[in-house]
């Protein structure tokens, strides 16, 4: 059985799972898994700069799922001595900055691995952090994972079938979607395709695929406080197409989407031209933009503060967040990484936690 193949249950939460809840509620604190991810890439190092960060544990009650031999070996090289305390389960996790509350796989522990280059057993190492904090997070034993990067390309030749982590969380989650969604200073920004190529995501627009996209987005945030979210949709072609001259996308596609949205309910604008929706968004005048693929809101995002830039991942039992780069084995291993974007994405995930628990309580009250 390849890695891809198994699943993960879903049971309903338990009475522990909702004493959890309760309890990240009242310390403003959620349970936040942070996964060590590809071994051979700078996943440990901006790990370890993270745990070392005060200002995360302020805001979450953070464990790490990973292997303590990659975990010490970042801390070498950082000059950092970690004080590890090695758990089983989230329940033994002590919380505390100063305190490195470690859950180990077990999954090629002893393996030797080398920066900078794939190797299988790095590879089953990440997606044993992956499902072992989608586990913990169906079982409502933690509330926000925020992931190391990965490498997709090494997840496929040791047999992980899926492209890429978001997959992995949609599937092992059993969720109906997962929206991956930029977060950078005021700019939320989601992506109504992703992985293909720019000529498929042209093919990809249209009304329906839009209008669903709003469906799920309006939904998603009501979940986490925004009443009534104003939600911005990017056009496709030069000035919008202008009228015609350039691209009818706008015409026969955008537009009537945005308009049968508005008719459900949903607050929905624009189309407005891709060359300034994200501009003219940096006051936060809406609460969200849909842009119509990949590096049209990634552009924007990076160009922003790339640093700053993290990704989330909405529509699963929880919340999770990543850094928006890669492993970059180039650097691997050379003690440069910079952390900056691993802590940010830590603690916005945690701050989104506690909005999505936040909603479930109110949810609950109005019942």
């Amino acid at each position: 059985m390849t890695p891809a193949a198994q699943t993960v249950e879903s049971p309903e939460p338990s009475e522990h799972a909702r004493a959890l809840a309760d309890q990240a509620r009242k310390d403003r604190r959620p349970i936040t898994a942070i996964t060590l991810g590809d071994p051979a890439g700078v996943g440990p190092e901006i790990v370890v700069g993270t745990v070392c960060d005060p200002s995360v544990y302020e805001c979450a009650r953070p464990f790490v799922i990973g292997n303590r031999k990659a975990l010490d070996r970042a801390a070498k090289m950082a000059g950092k001595e970690l004080v590890i305390n090695e758990i089983s389960e989230p329940e033994e996790a002590k919380f505390e900055f100063g305190i490195v509350d470690l859950l180990d796989t077990g999954v090629h522990s002893d393996a030797d691995i080398e920066f900078g280059k794939i190797q299988r057993e790095a590879q089953l190492q990440a997606y044993s952090y992956l499902e072992k904090a989608i586990e913990l997070g169906n079982q409502g034993r933690l509330h926000a994972v925020s992931t190391a990067p990965t490498h997709k390309e090494g997840m496929m030749e040791a047999g992980v079938r899926y492209p890429g982590q978001t997959e992995i969380f949609q599937n092992l989650t059993h969720s109906k979607y997962a929206l991956t969604m930029f977060h950078v200073h005021k700019l939320r920004v989601f992506f109504l395709s992703r992985h293909v190529s720019l000529r498929d995501a042209v093919d990809f627009v249209t009304k329906e695929h839009v209008l669903d996209f709003l469906r799920n987005i309006h939904e998603e945030f009501e979940r986490i406080g925004f009443d009534n979210p104003s939600i911005a949709v990017a056009g496709l072609n030069p000035h919008n197409g202008d009228n015609g001259m350039f691209g009818r996308e706008e015409i026969e596609e955008l537009e009537p989407a945005v308009v049968a949205a508005r008719a459900e309910g949903i607050r929905a604008r624009g189309p407005f031209p891709g060359d300034s929706i994200f501009a003219f968004s940096l006051d936060g005048r809406h609460d969200a933009i849909l842009s119509l693929y990949h590096d049209q809101g990634h552009i924007a995002c990076k160009t922003l503060d790339f640093e700053k830039a993290i990704t989330l991942t909405l529509g699963l039992p929880f919340m999770r967040s990543s850094v928006d780069h890669g492993t970059a084995y180039d650097i691997a291993g050379k003690g440069v990484a910079n952390t900056g974007s691993m802590v940010e994405a830590t603690r916005v995930c945690a701050e989104f936690a506690l909005r999505k628990l936040d909603g479930e309580a109110r949810r609950a009250a109005r019942a």
